[in-house]
Formats: C-alpha cells, sequence, structure tokens
C-alpha cells in the first residue's frame, strides 16, 4: 500500500502508534477548544514542530503541508477578505468590493486551525507504518474491520496520489498534452478522471477478495507476530492528555473561557 512513511531511528518512530493517534486526536481536540488565536500557533510551535524536528522528517512535512496549505489558504484569505458578512474595517477596494479586515481575520482562525490539523495528522503519517498502527489498535480490542479503516483512511491521500501519478504517465505515453496554459491542464486532467474513479473501485475488490482469503472478518483471537511494545509512562500519558484535551472543550462549551465565539 502506498504511505507517507519515512522509516527513521527517532524517539517519535519508536512511540506506540496508538500515543501518536492520541496525540493527534487530543491535538484537534484542543484546537476547536481554545477561543484564542495564539492556540493553534503555539501548538504549532511547542508541540508538532519539535516533534517534526525530533523525527527528521521536518523537510517532507514542509513539502507536504505546504502543497496541501497555501492554495487552501490564498483561497479562504480572498473568498473571506471580499465576502464575510460581517466586514467593517475596508483595507483596500476592487472594483465593487471591498477587502475586510474581519474576513482576514477570520482566514487566520480557520488558517490557523486547519494548518495544525493537517501538519499533525501528516506527521502522524510520516511517523507510523499503517502496518503496526493496524496491528496496535487490533491489539487494544478494536475490531480488525474499523481498524482497517482507520488506518486505510489516514493513507488515502499517498495512495489516490500514487495511482493518479501512474494514470498521469500512463496517459503522457499515449501523447495526452499536460503542459501549457491553465485551460490545457485543466482539459488534461479530464481523462484521468475516469480511470482514478475505476481504479479505486478496482483496488477495493481486490482488496475486499485477499482480505477474506486471509479471515480478516474472523472472530477467534489473533497471536500477534510482532508484538509492539507499549511501556507505562506512554499508557499514562495517553490518559493525560485525552482527559486535558477533553476538560478543555467541556470547558469551553460550559463558557469557561473569556471572551468565547466560535470562530468558524
Amino acid at each position: 500500500m502506498s504511505t507517507l512513511y519515512l522509516d527513521r531511528e527517532s524517539p517519535v518512530h519508536r512511540f506506540n502508534p496508538i500515543t501518536k493517534l492520541v496525540g493527534v486526536v487530543a491535538i484537534i481536540m484542543l484546537v476547536f477548544a481554545l477561543p484564542y488565536w495564539w492556540a493553534p500557533l503555539a501548538i504549532l510551535i511547542v508541540v508538532v514542530v519539535p516533534a517534526a524536528l525530533l523525527a527528521r522528517v521536518g523537510g517532507r512535512l514542509l513539502l507536504i503541508g505546504g502543497a496541501i496549505l497555501v492554495p487552501l489558504l490564498v483561497v479562504v484569505t480572498i473568498g473571506q477578505g471580499f465576502f464575510n458578512s460581517r466586514g467593517e474595517t475596508v483595507l483596500f477596494s476592487l472594483g465593487p468590493f471591498d477587502f475586510a479586515l474581519e474576513g482576514v481575520l477570520f482566514a487566520a482562525a480557520v488558517g490557523g486551525r486547519t494548518a495544525v490539523l493537517v501538519t499533525a495528522a501528516t506527521l502522524l503519517l510520516l511517523t507510523t507504518h499503517p502496518g503496526k498502527l493496524l496491528a496496535a489498535l487490533s491489539a487494544k480490542g478494536m475490531p480488525p474491520k474499523i481498524a482497517y479503516v482507520i488506518s486505510s483512511t489516514l493513507q488515502m491521500l499517498p495512495t489516490f496520489r500514487t495511482r493518479a501519478d501512474s494514470i498521469l504517465l500512463a496517459q503522457r505515453s499515449r501523447g495526452l498534452k499536460t503542459g501549457g496554459n491553465p485551460i490545457r491542464r485543466f482539459a488534461g486532467l479530464v481523462p484521468l478522471i475516469s480511470p482514478l474513479v475505476l481504479g479505486v473501485f478496482v483496488d477495493v475488490d481486490e482488496r475486499s477478495t485477499a482480505m477474506e482469503a486471509r479471515a480478516f472478518g474472523s472472530t477467534a483471537r489473533r497471536t500477534a507476530l510482532d508484538v509492539l511494545p507499549d511501556p507505562v509512562p506512554e499508557r499514562v500519558g495517553r490518559w493525560v492528555v485525552i482527559l486535558l484535551a477533553s476538560a478543555a472543550l467541556v470547558a469551553s462549551f460550559a463558557g469557561f473561557f473569556p471572551n468565547w465565539s466560535w470562530p468558524l
């Protein structure tokens, strides 16, 4: 299966996959629980960036995160700056449209949270082998089908990217022109859609057949060939971070934070 995983010798790679998955869930909860504009930035600086540098995947994370976030943030900033209904402080005008400060602040709030979600999830994929994640979830008693859904969902983007690249190379070998002006590039994407969608259905059918042949849905208790270490400090740490994130989420709904408002 296509994966973003980078094999490195680092403390982050050696963490149990459940620990990293719980950490990402806790980060998501904190990002939406804390109503302060600086909260996503603080989580990026204090948690995500040091973890990426410690795992020696910072360059790859920057490349993937930038490719996803930059176009998204540009579109959100332009759309909210010009069309936010609460825009009052006009920064500049472009014809009949006003670019307002309130729209920029709204886009910054959305962008900050989105940046944390994308980078945290990407860091999980870069430092966690999907097979080990599936094994760890199954070892904790999660039904294999649900564990597979979680693992395969996290790997959906690299799988689609690999398949799309293969189809693009095949179409180019048949004379398809994908360069030139934006209109030609957009037209070149049309022949890729049909084989990409059909390939996904074929892949699902092949995987289901392979899993049935291996008794994937069996309820019998399985013996793990490779037992993943799960030390006590990690187990305790998982409970601590998830309890803190849950407390922050409950406090946000209860109105304990000053100047609470949903920026979304």
